[in-house]
């Protein structure tokens, strides 16, 4: 047991070390201040792909509907992916009642294994303005999002904004961890971005040129990857041109979406996005995936040491004790910003996480999963 402790405590070390920096790179990342001194000229296109989201886009549509921007400089374009609900008609009667707001349908045009790569490039030939924001159907976007970014982009001339998303959560465990992981997932992104490290964003919120696309060459390159719209875009941005790509944090930029209600679908949703990790062109975001992992499996495997009577418990709980004050370090900074500082104390999502987190990156590597009622393989 003397070299499994050795090995953990090692793990532990490098883990530390890295969350660490993490720690340190969101705390250079300043919040933008915004002084609504310009008028309002950028042009954007909202992107949104969607299959079978009839009850989640009337939520969409009316937050799209109660955006403090000029109608003039907003066009939405809705690509539906083969739905069989009434997501259709939704979009239809929304488009008739708001008609003010230039608003297209489409119908998907499937060609390559990514459903949702295919949408969003169906709809950029046709876009009208420059500015492309993607964004997801069970999403509500906040009344001064439009107005955010364009003064963003007037103030520091980008060609590809990120920014967050976290979760309208109900007062029940299951959607508090999920809160926690996502919180994780936005602390991270925030700390790699303060690091000049950037490998991770969410395309439920993520602004980009019509331009810039272009110049990356779209999403060719992993379209063989059913998911991935968003990182694998970001990671050929940064390394094309880093300087080009910014973080945009501000209350006003923070979109909601929902959290999973059956354990089945959040599992599916958690493998998909770890099915990502695997094709990082970052060397860093597979460091910190692989150690992320290792330290994780580590808890799991000494627990069961533990139980065994092979390693001490005090050694394993001091382990899950640095682990914990160390994630619980970056989890306070990314709750402060996305949920307003709201009490947190994730002790007993703390002692379940290992499993959860060891359990998906092990079936990420080896199983397929599904996706809007399609199954994909790795």
């Amino acid at each position: 047991m003397e070299i499994f402790t050795i090995i953990l405590y090692l793990i532990l070390a490098l883990y530390v070390v890295l969350m660490v920096q993490l720690i340190l790179g969101y705390n250079k990342v300043k919040s933008f201040k915004t002084f609504a001194a310009a008028a309002p000229k950028t042009a954007f296109t909202i992107i949104v792909p969607f299959r079978n989201e009839a009850r989640n886009l009337p939520k969409l549509l009316a937050s799209f509907s109660k955006l403090n921007y000029p109608h003039e400089l907003i066009e939405i374009i809705m690509v539906d992916d083969f739905s069989t609900d009434l997501s259709e008609r939704i979009c239809i009667r929304w488009r008739m009642e708001y008609d003010t707001i230039d608003t297209t349908l489409l119908e998907n045009l499937r060609l390559t294994d990514s459903p949702k790569k295919d949408a969003i490039a169906r709809a950029i030939p046709i876009v009208k303005h420059n500015w492309i924001i993607t964004t997801d159907a069970d999403c509500t976007v906040p009344k001064n999002w439009l107005l955010t970014i364009d003064e963003y982009i007037q103030n520091h001339q980008p060609e590809m904004i990120i920014g967050a998303v976290t979760y309208t959560t109900k007062n029940n465990w299951f959607h508090q961890f999920q809160q926690l992981d996502l919180l994780s997932l936005q602390g991270t992104t925030i700390g790699s971005f303060g690091l000049g490290k950037p490998f991770m964003c969410n395309g439920a919120n993520l602004a980009y040129t019509k331009k810039f696309f272009t110049e990356l060459d779209g999403f060719n390159g992993n379209q063989n990857r059913a998911s991935g719209d968003d990182v694998f875009l970001l990671q050929k941005a940064v390394n094309h041109s880093p300087e080009k790509v910014h973080y945009l944090k501000h209350s006003q930029n923070i979109v909601k979406t929902k959290p999973e209600n059956d354990l089945f679908n959040f599992f599916q949703q958690r493998v998909r996005w770890a099915s990502k990790t695997t094709g990082y062109q970052s060397t860093y975001a597979k460091l910190l995936a692989v150690l992320v992992f290792l330290m994780n499996l580590g808890l799991v495997v000494g627990l069961w040491f533990v139980v065994c009577d092979c390693l001490e418990a005090s050694i394993w709980l001091g382990v899950f004790s640095a682990k914990y004050l160390v994630d619980y370090a970056l989890l306070y900074k990314a709750n402060r910003y996305l949920r307003k500082g709201r009490w947190l104390l994730p002790l007993a999502s703390a002692a379940v996480y290992p499993f959860y987190a060891s359990l998906v990156g092990m079936y990420s590597l080896f199983g397929g999963f599904s996706w809007k009622g399609r199954k994909f393989s790795r």
